[in-house]
This record gives structure tokens, sequence and C-alpha cells, in this order.
């Protein structure tokens, strides 16, 4: 019997320790895996200064956001010397990079890589651009970082632009009836303040043409535009034309100019043949109108003729009744 005892204790002993073994591979699986999901992510944000604890990862797992972006993009906010940390102004200063910001953008489905490399860049360029401008330029629907170069490096469009209208002059007629063919090349910059809700660079073009048009149309001649095309492009540059738009003209500047056709002329001459026309059925009008009336005259001269035979054919029968009454 104690040697039954004995025998059933370190069978129970042995299963024991054969459990705790489990438990503990279990739980240094559980471990490998944790340290592998988010502890390899909070040891990267901690040594590289982002600020964000082991429990902030998980909570941002539990909240369906991406652990990796957020932390990637705060580490790149520290590198670049952007303020993440919370600031005099507290959590509402627009300029904080906070972990809770990066959330909220990312969970509000913005690009949270692109908002943070536009204010890198606008940081590099001197660029006055907060947090909350740059999420809400996202989040309107605008690329912020394409947005912020531009505004460094000013882009040229075409006007007319071949890709959009199909067309790769803009037609102009001064006025002495020449008709000119005009591509210009207008430089814009982007214009952060007004971006969201401001016009695009659809609007920018069209203004532009209907300026250039407007100005050609009130030179005297075709030769002063010709001669002079810095006067036409400053006029149009004077009108203020990125007013309410998103971006703001740099300069506008005549590419290529040709002369078309001589289009007063050939106006004149179809005038001219017009009138001619009009003349022709006017004469000829009149003629069927004389011929008209001449067949009228033939016509009351044969029935006067017949008048008058019927009135002489009464003579004889007048005389022949005086006879007879005795009044010759």
């Amino acid at each position: 019997m104690h040697q039954t005892m004995t025998l059933l204790a370190a069978e129970t002993g042995e299963v024991i320790f054969w459990v705790v073994i489990g438990l503990l591979a279990v739980m240094l699986l559980a471990a490998f895996v944790f340290f592998m999901i988010y502890g390899k992510l909070w040891f990267r944000g901690l040594v590289s200064g982002a600020n964000i604890g082991i429990l902030e990862v998980i909570a941002m797992s539990l909240r369906q956001v991406n652990p990796k972006i957020v932390i990637d993009a705060k580490i790149q906010a520290v590198q670049a010397g952007l303020e993440t940390n919370k600031s005099k102004g507290g959590h509402d200063d627009p300029w904080l990079i906070s972990t809770n910001r990066l959330e909220s953008l990312y969970l509000a489905g913005g690009k949270v890589h692109r908002v943070v490399d536009a204010l890198v860049a606008a940081k590099s360029a001197g660029i006055m651009l907060n947090f909350d401008q740059a999420a809400a330029i996202d989040l309107a629907g605008r690329d912020v970082f394409e947005a912020v170069q531009t505004s460094v490096d000013p882009k040229i469009i075409d006007c007319p632009n071949p890709t959009k209208s199909g067309k790769t002059y803009l037609s102009a007629i001064a006025m002495d009836g020449v008709e000119l063919k005009v591509r210009t090349r207008v430089t814009v910059r982007t214009n952060l303040d007004q971006l969201i809700g401001g016009a695009t660079e659809d609007t920018i073009m069209a203004r532009v043409g209907e300026s250039m048009i407007s100005s050609i149309g009130s030179a005297e001649t075709h030769s002063v535009v010709l001669e002079n095309p810095d006067l036409i492009t400053k006029a149009v540059l004077g009108r203020g034309l990125d007013a309410q738009t998103a971006f703001e003209i740099v300069s506008i500047d005549i590419a290529d100019v040709n002369v078309g056709e001589n289009i007063g002329a050939r106006l004149q001459a179809d005038q001219a043949e017009a009138d001619t026309r009009v003349a022709r059925a006017k004469a000829e009008q009149r003629r069927a109108e004389a011929i008209a009336t001449e067949q009228e005259m033939k016509a009351k001269v044969v029935d006067n003729s017949a008048k008058l035979i019927l009135a002489e054919a009464e003579v004889p029968k007048a005389m022949a009744q005086a006879f007879r009454e005795g009044n010759i």
C-alpha cells in the first residue's frame, strides 16, 4: 500500500512537472509572439525617441490602428525635429504631432505618412504649415505633399493643355481682323492657405485663356502683339486671375505665337458677296415687277381698245335714232 501511494505520488509529480514545463513553453512562445508583434515596434520607437509605450502599441491594435504606420510616422517626425511632445499649448497645439493625433488621422482615412512627409518638407523649406492644416488638406482629398512641393518648386502649366482640351493653340483676333494663334505657359505655386475650397488649376487655365483672348482682341493691330508680347502677358497678370484659387500665379509667358488667317478680310469679302447676292435678288425682284407691270398695261390697252370699239359701234345707232326722232 505504501509503495502504491509512493508510485502514485511520483507519477503525479511527473505530470505536474510536464504541465508546468508546457505552461512555461506556451508562455515563452506567447512572449516571443508578443515581442515579434508589439515589442519590436515598441523597442524601435523607444530607441528613436518616439515616446510610445508598450500599452499604447497594444491599444492601437485593439482600436484597429496599424501601429507600424503610426510609429514610423512619429519616428520620422522626431528625426526631422518636429514638435512631437506636449508643448506650451498642450494637446490643442496645432503644431503638435502626438500619437493620438496620428491615430485620429489614420482612423479618419488620412494618409499619415504623406502628411508627415509634407510637414518635414515644409519645415525644410521654411513654410509655415502645422499638423492641423496638413491633416485638413489631406482629408479634403488634396495631395498635401505635392502641394508643399509645388509651393517650393513652382510648376509650369501649358495653356491650352493638349491632353485635356485637344487644342495646341489659343485663337484670338486683333482689331485689324488678323488671327493670332498663341500658346502660353503659366507658372504657378500652391497657395496653402486657400488649398481647401480653392479652385483648381482648370479654373486658372480657363481664366488665363479668356484674358489672353480678350487682351489680344483689344490690340489695335496684330503687329503690336508680335512686337511686344510682354505687354499682353503683363496686362493679363495684373488682373488677379488667381483670386479664390488654390494657386498663386508667378508668371504668364507666351511660348509661341503664329499669324493665322485674316479673318477680318475674309468676313468683309463674305459680307460683300452677301451684299451682292442681296442686290441681285432685289434687282431680279424689280425686273419681275416691271415685267408684271408691263403685262398689266398691255392688258389695259387691249381693254380700252375694246371699250373704244364698243363706243364707236354706238354712234351709228345714236344717229339713226336722232333721224327717227328728228333731232338732227
